[in-house]
């Protein structure tokens, strides 16, 4: 069964298209995750699917049953929002409760559903705080219980995790991928962070000025992008583009390398400069000028002592390049 079907949808706002012709189908337990630059339109879309905005046209089915004039509290969804929306007055029992008070829930279910949400996302400890005295993390662990309190057939994430530091990103991140497999509920998550696409999605929906560029497992997306937008926008450091005849290739217009399948050697065929170093550690980034003039990011594994103008030779292996044609659609 599925847990989301979207057929044709269509936003506009005035003479302004915010999403054109958005069909996608999310299976029942799916974690899917909406990525792509500021303004895509993502958001909009989560907002559809929550009722929150109205389509222009098409249809949203949630559990096989059209709600396009099914008001968002009537839809079955638990939705998390980017600031966590916690009533400061009422303390963590009672905003995890919150939800099924207002929907007039029986005590004993309130009591029951409160205490699983707790022991889910491990909040006991903090039942009788208030959202002052909690952390940036325990409060999104408290809005997410909320949602967990109701018994949702679908979760909405909307970019739960960019009012976090990268260290509680991080651990948030694991939680909600452990929260997923416990509960094995439909999750839609929304992000501009490819860190978090990659690692919590079963699937990926990358979107560009409203439209749906590509669909696939991480893996299928970081190997085998059909177009230069998509191969260029997963991946950190991002894949280096470059006239395709910088590197010899009579194919394509320009030619994509992720810096990891550049490597350098004594014997390299293509002469470069070092223009910047970056030692992180357990990687080393090194971005080079070639003597055609396109410059590459190539990511080493490990340490690697090299200075500004260095001298150094390229190499690439032939099955690691990536062509595209002059619109940017893969061609190999």
């Amino acid at each position: 069964m599925s847990s989301l079907r979207l057929i044709n949808i269509d936003k506009s706002f005035g003479k302004t298209a915010v999403l054109k012709n958005i069909n996608l189908e999310v299976e029942e337990g799916e974690f899917v995750v909406f990525v792509g630059p500021s303004g895509c339109g993502k958001s909009t879309m989560l907002r559809i699917i929550a009722g929150l905005e109205d389509a222009t046209s098409g249809t949203i089915e949630i559990a096989d049953q059209v709600v396009n004039d099914v008001p968002p509290a009537k839809r079955g969804i638990g939705m998390v929002f980017q600031s966590y929306a916690l009533f400061p007055h009422l303390n963590v029992r009672d905003n995890l409760a919150l939800g099924l008070k207002q929907s007039k829930e029986d005590k004993q279910l309130i009591d029951e559903r409160v205490k699983e949400s707790s022991r889910i996302l491990h909040l006991d400890p903090y039942l009788e705080r208030f959202p002052a005295q909690l952390s940036g993390g325990q409060r999104q662990r408290v809005a997410i219980g909320r949602a967990i309190a109701r018994h949702p057939k679908l979760f909405l994430f909307d970019e739960p995790l960019s009012n976090l530091d990268a260290a509680l990103r991080m651990s948030t991140r694991v939680e909600i991928a452990n929260l997923h497999r416990q509960i094995d509920t439909t999750m839609i998550y929304v992000t501009h962070d490819q860190i978090e696409a990659m690692t919590l999605a079963d699937r990926i929906v990358v979107l560009r000025d409203g439209v749906v560029e590509q669909v696939g497992t991480p893996m299928e997306l970081y190997n085998n992008p059909v177009n230069q937008f998509v191969a260029g926008f997963l991946g950190l450091p991002s894949m280096n583009f470059l006239p395709a005849e910088q590197i010899g290739s009579k194919q394509g217009a320009t030619a994509g390398i992720r810096p990891e399948h550049l490597v350098f050697g004594e014997s390299g065929p293509i002469d470069a400069t070092v223009v910047y170093v970056e030692q992180l550690g357990g990687d080393t980034n090194v971005i080079v000028k070639l003597a055609a003039g396109a410059e590459l990011t190539a990511r080493l594994f490990g340490q690697h002592k090299y200075s500004v103008g260095d001298k150094v030779k390229v190499a690439v292996d032939e099955d690691n390049i990536y062509l595209f044609d002059a619109d940017g659609k893969r061609i190999r």
